[in-house]
């Protein structure tokens, strides 16, 4: 267990540097910049392809953390002072293209997924740039844009009429986590079922550690968009359903796969309320969800291993986690290169093991370590992960980024989720 002296700890040890960053208030409003756009292109191209750019009411996040510092995401983007060419704002992402580039369909077909970049409204003109990790882990640049504040074309409307309740509040939204969740597949009359769930599957969250000793790190908000029907889309059983944002099973032809590539309407309806996470909790008694880093979560509600769900892809698409599997069936081909460390911080090929979680290994425990049981309970270096079975090592022999019979997070995941919601509350 986490505790809130460890969480004090680990605080007093995060570097200064975090938090060097530019004073949010020569640069920046109260206010959103919302950028949409699509990524388009194969397994080999990325391609950036501009819509519409629109003004936001209100910037949840820190103004303190504006310059990102994890370095973790597929993507990132960097917002510069066109002035005087200087950094004022980074964000590391992993969109749902970055995982149909790796599928075998990708190689043949080309296709256009939507998106969208947030950040706190410049007072003047900026230079976005947009950025793609390479398979070596360098970035690379794919798109830049000059974004003068003053430009009327940009989109000042008010925000849908939706309602939004609060499942706990702690703080204003800046000094604070803030997550939406979103209704999906809830009709009219479900709102208090929606409610309930999102009710239900936080107290969950909040009962794994460290997020049960840092709860008041967060602010929960239940948006509650109808949609027409209930349910979701299970197109390998010709289910279809009639749902706002468009939810559906069998992503990349993977039957628990549950996603949705909505984006427009997703941020659309989320603008109701303070957010940096959104979650999409889908009305349905089916196994199956999503997460991707700073970008959606998506999870269902009533089957029994939705808790497990729930705050495994809050893994994802919060602490930057990757998937400790290395058995179950994927669509992803050659997700990895084995040359390189991986950016996620639970998951090493060993090449720069230092930079990962050596230094939380005791003396005792052998590196590789043995999956044998004897080192269980140990942080150790465990063949296996991130979809890979020889070459990929994982922290612990069990944790619920691995599966679901585990109670929670291992010590690496723990300390990183600890930094995570430090650096973004400060």
């Amino acid at each position: 267990m986490i505790t809130k002296f460890l969480v004090r700890i680990i605080l007093f040890f995060v570097p200064l540097s975090v938090w060097s960053t530019p004073v949010f208030e020569t640069f920046f409003t109260n206010e959103v910049l919302r950028f949409d756009y699509y990524l388009s292109g194969n397994d080999s191209t990325a391609t950036v392809l501009q819509g519409e750019i629109k003004k936001e009411k209100m910037w949840s996040g820190s103004h303190n953390y504006l310059i990102d510092s994890a370095n973790f995401g597929t993507y990132r983007f960097r917002v510069y002072d066109e002035n005087s060419g200087n950094l004022i704002f980074s964000k590391g992402f992993s969109p749902l293209f970055q995982e149909w580039q790796t599928t075998a369909e990708a190689k043949v077909i080309n296709r256009a997924f939507y998106q969208v970049i947030r950040f706190p409204f410049p007072k003047k003109s900026v230079i976005l740039k947009i950025e793609k990790r390479k398979f070596n882990g360098q970035f690379s640049e794919i798109s830049s844009t000059i974004i003068n504040p003053d430009n009327y074309f940009i989109i000042n409307e008010s925000s849908i009429n939706t309602r939004v309740e609060k499942i706990q509040y702690y703080g204003e939204p800046y000094r604070k986590i803030d997550i939406a969740i979103l209704a999906e597949g809830y009709t009219k009359s479900e709102m208090k079922k929606f409610v309930k769930d999102a009710k239900r599957l936080t107290e969950t969250l909040f009962s794994v550690a460290p997020f049960s000793d840092m709860k008041d790190y967060f602010n929960i908000y239940a948006v509650k968009t109808p949609s027409f029907e209930s349910g979701t889309d299970v197109p390998g059983e010709h289910v279809f359903c009639n749902t706002l944002f468009n939810s559906t099973f069998y992503t990349f032809d993977i039957s628990r796969y549950l996603t949705t590539s909505d984006m427009k309407t997703i941020h659309d309806m989320a603008a109701v309320a303070p957010y940096d996470q959104i979650y999409i909790l889908v009305n349905s008694s089916r196994y199956g969800g999503g997460g991707f880093y700073n970008f959606v979560n998506v999870c269902t509600s009533d089957h029994k291993l939705s808790p497990k769900v729930f705050v495994h892809e809050f893994g994802h698409g919060f602490g930057g986690l990757g998937d400790e599997y290395y058995t179950s069936e994927v669509a992803y081909n050659d997700y990895y290169d084995l040359k390189v460390e991986p950016w996620e911080p639970n998951l090493s090929t060993m090449v720069n093991f230092a930079s990962k979680w050596k230094n939380m290994i005791e003396a005792s425990t052998p590196v590789p370590t043995p999956r044998n049981g004897k080192y269980a309970s140990k942080v150790g270096a465990f063949e296996g992960g991130g979809y890979i079975a020889k070459g990929m090592y994982s922290p612990m022999e069990n944790c619920i980024m691995k599966s679901n019979e585990a109670s929670g997070f291992c010590p690496v995941c723990r300390k990183t989720i600890i930094e995570t919601i430090i650096s973004n509350t400060k």
